[in-house]
C-alpha cells in the first residue's frame, strides 16, 4: 500500500490511483467540476477567466478538464483551448484533428510489418552458367 501526503490539504492517505488528493479533498473536486458544468450550461460563451472568477476555480484546472474531455466549449463560442502540438484552437481535448490523424498514420506506419528483404544468391549467373540443351 502506498501512503502520500494529500496535495490539496496535506493529510496522509493511502494513495491508489488518480491524483495525489485524499478521498476529501477528491470530492470537494468534483463538486466543483459539477458546478463549472452547471455555471457552463448556463453560460455558453464565458471565457476560461470568467468561470474560474465565478467559481473560485483555477484556470489550471479548468484547462485540465478541458484537456480530458470533461469539459468543452460550445461549437458557436469563439474561445477555446491550444493543440498542445501545433496551437490551432480546439474546443475539447488535446489536439486537432489533423494533428491527431498525423499521429495516427505515423503510429500506424510505425507498427506496419516490414516484408522480409529477399535472400540475394551468392551464385553468379551468367550466360556461361546457364542450361544448354543440344538440337536434334
Amino acid at each position: 500500500m502506498d501512503v502520500r501526503n494529500c496535495r490539496g490539504c496535506g493529510r496522509l492517505f493511502n494513495y491508489l490511483q488518480g491524483p495525489h488528493l485524499c478521498p476529501a479533498c477528491m470530492q470537494k473536486l468534483e463538486e466543483k467540476f459539477s458546478q463549472v458544468k452547471d455555471y457552463l450550461e448556463d453560460n455558453p460563451h464565458a471565457t476560461i477567466p470568467e468561470i474560474a472568477k465565478d467559481n473560485e476555480v483555477s484556470t489550471r484546472q479548468i484547462e485540465q478538464w478541458v484537456r480530458e474531455e470533461r469539459l468543452y466549449f460550445s461549437d458557436d463560442s469563439p474561445y477555446g483551448i491550444g493543440c498542445e502540438r501545433c496551437g490551432k484552437i480546439i474546443k475539447t481535448g488535446r489536439f486537432c484533428d489533423s494533428c491527431r490523424n498525423d499521429m495516427a498514420n505515423t503510429f500506424q506506419n510505425a507498427y506496419q510489418k516490414k516484408e522480409a528483404p529477399k535472400p540475394k544468391s551468392s551464385r553468379v549467373t551468367s550466360e556461361r552458367d546457364k542450361m544448354r540443351y543440344l538440337d536434334r
